[in-house]
């Protein structure tokens, strides 16, 4: 497990497209589904540390928001090959014990992944409802093994202000957590 932060993607940066696969329901999910609607994409996994101590806030503050209009999609883009943990029938496991709300999403070739500048597990990406960049960075401070609480307050703050149509402060710190697993040659440029 490398700790990993976000390589904070430049804010106003319109949100890369994707069309990926939702293993639990078979689906296609497409960044245009969410045409005039903000929307939360988060790069996560099935196994990290840094990702199972968060999720179940995570999913709480998901089920909030949602309510209040923020589109959510969570996509996996670790190599399954060596990481079985992260294949996408785990995916569909951890979205029923999780009971997630959003769609996962599996980024197989991990081209979306490299678009959005992705570096870990997991790493936020909040868009306005023009799909322009406005958060990129932490949940909050907790980590495992630290005493910070699991609250969201990062994200809270960033969400809370763009629903309210107010800016969102450009101070923001980087999200940590496990590394993305790329496949060998997949590497980016930025990893």
């Amino acid at each position: 497990m490398a700790r990993t932060e976000s390589t904070m993607l430049e804010l106003g940066t319109n949100a890369p497209d994707f069309c990926l696969p939702e293993p639990s329901t078979g689906k296609t999910v497409c960044l245009d589904q969410f045409s005039g609607q903000p929307l939360l994409v988060v790069f996560s996994c099935n196994h990290c540390p840094f990702v199972l101590h968060i999720l179940e806030q995570f999913v709480k503050f998901a089920q909030s928001y949602q309510q209040k209009g923020l589109s959510v999609v969570m996509i996996n883009a670790n190599d399954v090959s060596n990481y079985e943990d992260d294949s996408p029938e785990k995916m569909i496991q951890l979205a029923e014990q999780y009971h997630f709300t959003f769609p996962y999403l599996y980024d197989e070739s991990q081209q979306v992944a490299a678009a959005y500048h992705a570096a870990c597990t997991p790493d936020f990406f909040l868009f306005d409802a023009n799909h322009r960049l406005v958060y990129r960075g932490q949940f909050d401070s907790a980590r495992p093994g630290n005493e910070a609480p699991v609250n969201g307050q990062d994200l809270i703050l960033a969400t809370d202000a763009l629903l309210a149509g107010e800016p969102v402060s450009a101070q923001q710190t980087p999200s940590l957590g496990c590394n993305i697993k790329w496949k060998s040659g997949n590497e980016p440029a930025y990893y």
